[in-house]
């Protein structure tokens, strides 16, 4: 088991300083606005939680990244929301059996470690683009780059396709999370605060 809750709380730290003359600012994520790549962590806190909780909503499709569907109170629903999924992970059954997520259906524990690398990465991504402080927690940055690490090796391009982008070449002494970062196509210089 993984504690999302640190993450969850930097992401949503992130989220409560955004400016609203921000939201229609580029993201490191391709053709995503601040507005979109908002509406995209509020449907993916949703839609992990419920995959935790193993509801027949689970089964659901991909979490939405769209400017014109970002909810008009984003600031408290947001983290609302990271706060509850990190509630949802924190139950052993979370991490047993199978459930589903995206519209996918996969083992649990996997389910868990997609749930974190999504708020680490996408918590970077929303710092980046709006100049707020960002660090996960150690854990947190151990697991995605050993996520991250495992969806880089040879033969995994087609299960990176619409994930990430193309590998990044970090130093292999760099920070741990430069490295999840570069593995997740990322490039760790474009802020002060990755590491």
């Amino acid at each position: 088991m993984l504690d999302l809750a640190p993450t969850a709380r930097a992401v949503a730290d992130v989220v409560t300083g955004v400016r609203d003359d921000q939201l229609h600012d580029p993201t490191p994520c391709d053709g995503m606005t601040v507005a979109a790549l908002l509406d995209h962590v509020h449907g993916l806190a949703w839609a992990f939680r419920v995959a935790a909780q193993k509801s027949p909503e689970a089964a659901g499709t991909a979490p939405s990244a769209d400017a014109a569907h970002l909810v008009a109170d984003w600031r408290t629903a947001i983290p609302a929301r990271l706060t509850a999924l990190a509630q949802a992970w924190r139950e052993p059954a979370a991490w047993e059996g199978f459930t589903a997520a995206g519209g996918l259906d996969l083992p649990a524990d996997v389910a868990g470690v997609i749930a974190l690398d999504e708020l680490v990465l996408h918590g970077w991504d929303l710092a980046v683009a709006t100049g707020r402080p960002f660090s996960p927690d150690d854990d947190a940055v151990a697991a995605v780059l050993e996520f991250t690490t495992a969806m880089s090796a040879p033969g995994q391009e087609a299960s990176r396709e619409g994930l990430f982008g193309p590998v990044v070449p970090v130093p292999a002494d760099a920070p741990p999370f430069h490295r999840a970062l570069g593995n997740s196509g990322r490039d760790p210089r474009r802020s002060p605060d990755a590491g």
